[in-house]
C-alpha cells in the first residue's frame, strides 16, 4: 500500500533463505549482461510504458534523460517471487522483474550517484540509497501474475487507479533500524514513471538541518524520520515529492506555531481534517512526533530566499 502521505509501516515479507540466496546471486553474477543498456535508450519517449531514466547516466552529461522499452527491460535477468506481505496485493501474488541494484549499477553515471529515486506519475517519489539496495534487494515489477501492466489489479486504496506502468516490491522485507517508535519501512511505489540516479547527500543536502542544530538528538532522529518517509510526498523547493501540495515550509509552520496540530494531524489526520488522504499513525509515541517537531521548527527560524 504505497502511503498518499509518508509515515506508513507495512508487513514484513518473510522469505526463504534459498530464494533470498538466488536474488543474492542474480545481483552479483548478472550485473554484465545488461551492460550497453544505455545504448538502447532513445531521447524521445515512444511509448507510455517506456522508463523514463535520468541523473547522472554512465557517458551523458549531467541532467540528460533517456527512455527505456519496457521489451528491453524485459530482456534482462529476471527474479520471480511469490509475494506474500506486500500491502499493494491482497491475495498471494508472483511478480517477476529487475534488481533495481543491478539497474543502479548499469546506468548510473559514476560510485557517488548512490541514490536511487523512483518518482510515480502524481509525483510520489521514493528514496533507495545503496544501503537500502543492498539490505531489501528491491525489484522492478515488469510483470505481476505473469501478466503485462494493463491487466494488474488496481490500487488497494480503492482509487480504481492503475498500478502501472512499473511498481517496486521486495521478496522480503525485514526492517534494518528503528528511530524511537519509527522503523524501517519498505518503499513500494507504484505508478512508478522515472527513475533518477543522483548522489544522496547532494540530494538530501536541501532538508538537513541547520549546522547550528545537526548536534541535537531529536533533530538528528526527526531528520532521519522525515528523510525516508516526509519527503516521499512534501518537497523542499525541488527535492522531494510534490503529491501532498505542502511543501517543507508548510510543515515546519506548523510544528513551529502549532506543534500539538502538528501531532495530531500525524497521529490521526482525520481528526483534523475529515477529507484528509494521510494514514494514521497512532503508533507515533510522544518521543517520535517531538523529534519531527524538532527537526521541522529549524527550518522556521531559517531566512527564506
Amino acid at each position: 500500500m504505497r502511503g498518499l502521505l509518508p509515515l506508513v509501516l507495512s508487513s514484513a515479507i518473510i522469505a526463504s533463505p534459498i530464494v533470498t540466496d538466488h536474488l543474492l546471486a542474480c545481483a552479483r553474477n548478472h550485473h554484465r549482461s545488461a551492460t550497453g543498456l544505455l545504448s538502447k535508450t532513445s531521447a524521445t519517449r515512444r511509448s507510455s510504458t517506456d522508463l523514463e531514466i535520468a541523473g547522472d547516466l554512465a557517458g551523458l552529461p549531467e541532467g540528460s534523460v533517456r527512455y527505456l522499452a519496457r521489451q528491453d527491460l524485459l530482456t534482462l535477468p529476471q527474479v520471480t517471487f511469490q509475494v506474500k506481505g506486500d500491502p499493494n496485493f491482497v491475495t498471494p501474488t508472483q511478480v517477476s522483474g529487475v534488481l533495481l541494484e543491478n539497474l543502479a549499477r548499469d546506468l548510473a553515471g559514476s560510485p557517488t550517484s548512490d541514490v536511487a529515486i523512483a518518482i510515480c506519475a502524481d509525483d510520489y517519489r521514493s528514496h533507495y540509497p545503496t544501503t537500502y539496495l543492498t539490505e531489501h534487494h528491491p525489484v522492478l515489477v515488469l510483470t505481476v501474475n505473469g501478466q503485462s501492466p494493463e491487466h494488474w489489479p488496481k490500487d488497494v486504496e480503492g482509487h480504481g487507479l492503475d498500478m502501472g506502468p512499473y511498481l517496486i516490491s521486495h521478496q522480503e522485507f525485514q526492517p534494518a533500524f528503528k528511530i524511537l517508535s519509527h522503523e524501517d519501512e519498505a518503499q513500494i511505489p507504484w505508478g512508478v514513471t522515472r527513475l533518477e540516479f543522483r548522489n544522496e547527500k547532494q540530494a538530501v543536502e536541501a532538508i538537513a538541518p541547520p549546522s547550528n542544530a545537526r548536534s541535537d538528538a531529536a533533530v538528528q532522529n526527526g531528520f532521519r524520520i522525515a528523510q525516508q518517509n516526509c519527503l516521499r510526498c512534501h518537497n523542499m523547493k525541488n527535492v522531494g515529492g510534490q503529491k501532498a501540495h505542502r511543501p517543507w515550509q508548510v510543515l515546519s509552520a506548523w510544528a513551529a506555531t502549532s506543534p500539538d496540530y502538528f501531532a495530531a494531524y500525524v497521529r490521526n489526520p482525520k481528526s483534523k481534517n475529515p477529507h484528509a488522504e494521510m494514514y494514521a499513525n497512532p503508533h507515533y509515541d510522544d518521543a517520535t512526533l517531538n523529534a519531527l517537531i524538532a527537526y521541522f521548527r529549524t527550518f522556521s527560524s531559517q531566512e527564506k530566499p
